[in-house]
This record gives C-alpha cells, sequence and structure tokens, in this order.
C-alpha cells in the first residue's frame, strides 16, 4: 500500500479527508448536485476551501524566532497563539526544549520540528507522599514534605481505591500554591485518601491531546529522560500520548527513552504513523489503544522495547506495513479482539521472547485474536532456546499466515518456527519458509 503525504488541507481538516466526508460528497453526486470547481473560503463551511499557498505560522527558538525560549510555557504559548486563529503550524527551531507539562494539542495544528537537532524531553520526576486527606470533590492537595514541584508543573496522582483496592490514576496541573499545599486544575473526582497511600509525582506525556482531530507531529525528536523517571503506564503517558482523536498523522518523529510507551494512543481512529524510530522504551513502541479504529503503520523502526507493536484491546482495520523491529523482547503482540488487521512485509529480528504472539484471552465469549493476516513478513531468530517465531495461543482462528520467511540463524535447540495451541481454530498456513527450526510447525490440535 503507497502511503501518501498529509497536505495542508487534509490536516487542516476538511471533512473529505476524514471518511464521514467521501460518503457525503457521494451523496451530494448521487443527489445530482453542481460539482464545486472553484471552492471559496465561505464562513462555517469547512467541507470546501481553496488550497491556500500560505497559511499562519509561528516559530518558536531558543534565542530566535517569533517566541523565543525552551520551556513548556514558550511552547504552549505558541501553540495556543495557532489554535486561537482556527490552526496553522507551530515550526520549532534546533535546539533542546525541557518541559514541565506537557504540551497539550488543539485541533488543525501542524507541530513542525527542524529533524533531529528538535529535541523535546523533560526533568527527573520527583514522587512526594500526600500527608492530607482528600475526598473526590476537592481541588487541592497537602504534600507531605516540601519538594521541587512547582506552579504550572503537570503532574499524576496514584492511590489505591478504598472500595476495590484497584489503583486509580489521575492526571492534573499545579496551578496555585500556600507553602505545601497545591490547588489543581480540575477537580479530583476520585478520593485521594491517606489509606490508599496516595503520591503525586511530576510525570506527563511529552505530547498530548484529547478530542481533537486533523493534526500533524513530524520532524522532530521526543525523549524522555527514562533514567531519571518513575513508570507512567502507556493508558495514561508516553513521548506521545492520545485519547478520543481522529485523524493524526506523525511522521519523522523518533520517540526515545520514555520509561513507559514510546507513542500511545487510544480509541483513536485514523491515526497514521509513518517513517518514526520508536527505541529503547521500558514498555510498548507505539501502542494503538482500545477501540482504536484503522490505524496505519508503515516505514517505522520499533527497537529495543519490552513490545515493539502492541494492539491492545478492539483495534480493528489496521495496516502495519514494512516496519523494521528489532530488539524487541516480543516484537508484535495482538490479542483481545483484536480483528480484521494485516501484518505485511515487516522485518522482525532478534526477539528477545517471541517474534509475533497471539495472546490468549478468557475473559469473554470470543475474545481473541480472529480475522488477521500476516503475510510476507521476515521473521528471524526469535527467542531463547525454547524461542517461537509466531506463537498463536487460546481459541484464536481464522487467521492467514501466508508466504512469509521464518527462519532461526542459530542452532536449532528447542525453537519452533510456529506453534498452534491445543485450542486454536483454523489456522491457514500456506507458502511460508520456515529453516533452522528443531520444529518448523508445532501443531497441537487435537486432529478429527
Amino acid at each position: 500500500m503507497k502511503s501518501l503525504p498529509l497536505s495542508r488541507r487534509d490536516f487542516l481538516g476538511t471533512a473529505v479527508g476524514g471518511g464521514l466526508g467521501v460518503l457525503s460528497l457521494s451523496r451530494l453526486i448521487n443527489a445530482g448536485l453542481p460539482t464545486v470547481n472553484d471552492p471559496r473560503a465561505t464562513d462555517g463551511d469547512s467541507r470546501f476551501e481553496p488550497e491556500w499557498e500560505d497559511r499562519l505560522s509561528i516559530s518558536v527558538g531558543p534565542k530566535s524566532g517569533d517566541i523565543s525560549g525552551t520551556s513548556d510555557k514558550a511552547l504552549q504559548a505558541a501553540i495556543d497563539y495557532i489554535a486561537g486563529k482556527g490552526g496553522g503550524t507551530v515550526r520549532l527551531l534546533p535546539g533542546t526544549f525541557t518541559l514541565r507539562n506537557a504540551l497539550h494539542l488543539p485541533s488543525k495544528i501542524r507541530l513542525q520540528g527542524s529533524g533531529p537537532e528538535t529535541i523535546i524531553t523533560k526533568g527527573a520526576s520527583e514522587t512526594v507522599a500526600l500527608s492530607e486527606d482528600s475526598d473526590w470533590y476537592d481541588q487541592e492537595i497537602t504534600l507531605e514534605k516540601s519538594a521541587g514541584l512547582q506552579v504550572g508543573d503537570g503532574v499524576v496522582l496514584v492511590t489505591k481505591n478504598p472500595s476495590t483496592g484497584s489503583q486509580e490514576v489521575i492526571k492534573r496541573t499545579l496551578v496555585a500554591r500556600s507553602g505545601n499545599r497545591f490547588k489543581l486544575n480540575d477537580g479530583l473526582r476520585k478520593n485521594l485518601w491517606l489509606s490508599g497511600k496516595p503520591t503525586v509525582s511530576s510525570l506527563f506525556p511529552l505530547l498530548t491531546s484529547e478530542y481533537t482531530k486533523n493534526v500533524l507531529i513530524e520532524d522532530l525528536t521526543l525523549d524522555g529522560n527514562r533514567e531519571n523517571n518513575t513508570n507512567l503506564n502507556g493508558n495514561y503517558g508516553g513521548c506521545i500520548f492520545l485519547q478520543d482523536c481522529n485523524r493524526y498523522t506523525i511522521r519523522n518523529v523518533t520517540a526515545r527513552n520514555y520509561n513507559g510507551d514510546g507513542i500511545s494512543f487510544q480509541i483513536c481512529h485514523d491515526v497514521k504513523v509513518e517513517n518514526c524510530h520508536s527505541h529503547d522504551n521500558a514498555d510498548l513502541g507505539i501502542h494503538p489503544g482500545s477501540g482504536s479504529q484503522r490505524p496505519l503503520i508503515v516505514n517505522n523502526r520499533f527497537e529495543n522495547n519490552h513490545i515493539g507493536l502492541y494492539w491492545c484491546w478492539g483495534v480493528k482495520f489496521g495496516l502495519a506495513e514494512k516496519n523494521q523491529l528489532k530488539g524487541n523482547d516480543i516484537s508484535i503482540s495482538i490479542g483481545h479482539n483484536d480483528t480484521d488487521n494485516v501484518m505485511r512485509e515487516n522485518v522482525i529480528r532478534d526477539s528477545n521472547q517471541v517474534g509475533i504472539l497471539f495472546r490468549n484471552d478468557i475473559r469473554g465469549k470470543n475474545f481473541w485474536a480472529n480475522r488477521n493476516t500476516v503475510v510476507k513478513n521476515q521473521i528471524i531468530n526469535s527467542g531463547a532456546a525454547d524461542g517461537v517465531a509466531i506463537d498463536i495461543t487460546g481459541k484464536t482462528s481464522d487467521l492467514i499466515i501466508t508466504d512469509n520467511v521464518i527462519s532461526e540463524e542459530r542452532q536449532p535447540m528447542q525453537r519452533t518456527g510456529i506453534r498452534i495451541g491445543p485450542d486454536a481454530g483454523t489456522i491457514k498456513l500456506a507458502e511460508n519458509q520456515i529453516q533452522g527450526f528443531m520444529k518448523p510447525v508445532d501443531d497441537q490440535r487435537k486432529t478429527v
């Protein structure tokens, strides 16, 4: 599948680029309405607009640009300025920008760096216990001791739910202070009682957004300063963390050294990640999160993460094509209700545990990763002495695994090319070249 560049019109939000507009246009044509040959900018009409030669932009740099500075305040000021004018480009000049809070992205914006010389990072995290109870309706917390936290900092509050014992995670910004008391930008909506041992940590994603659309992020490096930060689960953070967003393109971005995920998006649709390098993150290189529809993941490198590509829950109709996955513990993991996805022409090498894992899931009637296709991939050197290149567990069914080169360049040992668990359903294996294993295919299903 040929990847197409995102035009200015695409990222600024014409309805045609999102699928809904395509449907609407077909209805217009079928209704016999005239074709719009000479579009004009019309108030309130976002469907048809000229392809303007020049659009509003603002630049930020350490010592030059429309705004000078290296803090999140300088960058967020530029972003908010462009958002207030209806969209455009924020250009980041070469330099290192160190954040104390996440950059929050609005709709219809291009965040454009100057290549590898544009680096966004954060300082060391600090974790402090709370010393007073806060109820769910409160908008303030009290720290146990004086700390390096400042007004404006992005923080994560963690506690145990007093009823269930499960972990609660709350992301907020500190907006006012008196001694060790801090006001939050929003109410807690969870109980932070001392019985749950609540803490506050200076943790946040570097780039984040909720309920936005038509955004392009390109040509920059995101560094999570992993060695000096505690872990933040990929359901809440990462170098990039998106929630309930649509039509994002992430292109030519390096996401590295985050104590968590490199790129994570949850319930986000039509997200395209291309020509990116996500590496040396503690958890996941890329995390198409729960319910995300039609992710397009092409020509990327995912290296030295715990899991390179993690299809989360209910990710459907996605394509992962021509990616290189190297040195991850598990290169690709797919499971809970992840259906109708295609993994094609990827090179998977030196996985520490498994090349491709089809996860087991016994929590529902049919929560397995069914109706997925694995075609024309190279899977080389997977796992330890008993490693498996493709491991199909649970009742996973209706898979197509064809035309792959699955090889082991080390000794055969107890290694297996394709392992099919005893409860698996229909699996089509065809035209695969499997070599160098003790067991090329280990089909544990009982024959009838």
